[in-house]
């Protein structure tokens, strides 16, 4: 039998072990937030990104009626895009895994307080991959595009094609799918347009050519975006021409031959 004193000592020392356990590990719990960037309970994800272009913005406004560049991570890993586009006023605000509803959502606060000339958007890659059907994907687009319309009505917006991926071709149907569905909707209106890089990312096989992508075969590595930017500069030398008055306003429409002095990207 254990003597009495021996085991009130023994439960004190167990008890102070335990204290000095709650202690540390309230500590560590305390100091996670100031670690780890997290929105707050109740807060939408991306809101820290969010917060970030508006402080961005607050420090070092952006100019009026520049090219924005919005979408998910397609965008934001485009680091190179101000080069790309040198003589060109662009702004990029990409913010990795939304989908197009998370940009409706925050349009209000990185899209319209630009008043950007064009809008390119790159969205529905993670909408697909998330379940979402082509036409949610769909909807959700035409939802955008009336959200600015109706607070900038001559700004163009032109939706860059959802890629193909290596990571992500077993759902190639739904993507060509959401891809025609908003190709459809751009032909109806002069201010919209389609910018067509799924076709020109896919090889002689008729399969995503591999050397675009990083090794996760999702994300576009320096010869991906720089055939993007191929594809995207001349449309945007034309755009800007016509907003800065040196050439008449054109409707975006084209694409696989029929663009009426339009690259055959866009339609």
């Amino acid at each position: 039998m254990i003597p009495a004193r021996s085991a009130g000592r023994e439960c004190l020392r167990t008890a102070r072990a335990a204290c000095l356990g709650l202690a540390v590990l309230g500590a560590a719990c305390g100091a996670a937030p100031a670690q780890v960037q997290r929105p707050a309970q109740g807060e939408r994800p991306f809101e820290v990104e969010i917060r970030r272009f508006e402080e961005e913005d607050r420090r070092s406004p952006p100019p009026p009626h520049a090219v924005l560049f919005t979408g998910s991570s397609s965008i934001r890993l485009w680091s190179t895009l101000a080069r790309d586009f040198e003589g060109i006023p662009v702004i990029q605000r990409g913010f990795g895994g939304s989908q197009m509803a998370d940009l409706v959502h925050y349009a209000p606060r990185i899209v319209l307080p630009y008043r950007p000339g064009t809008v390119l958007v790159y969205e529905g890659d993670n909408d697909i991959a998330s379940g979402k059907t082509p036409r949610q994907v769909h909807k959700d687009w035409r939802a955008l595009v009336g959200l600015i319309h109706r607070e900038l009505p001559s700004t163009h917006i032109l939706f860059i094609s959802i890629k193909p991926s290596p990571a992500r071709w077993r759902m190639v149907r739904r993507v060509r799918e959401a891809n025609a569905l908003i190709r459809r909707h751009c032909s109806t209106d002069r201010r919209l347009g389609y910018v067509d890089v799924f076709t020109r990312m896919l090889g002689r096989d008729g399969r995503p050519r591999r050397e675009l992508f990083l090794e996760d075969g999702l994300h576009l590595n320096a010869e991906g975006y720089a055939l993007w930017t191929r594809i995207i500069r001349p449309l945007l030398r034309r755009e800007r021409a016509a907003v800065e008055g040196r050439a008449a306003p054109e409707r975006f429409r084209g694409g696989g031959g029929s663009g009426r002095g339009l690259p055959a990207a866009v339609s």
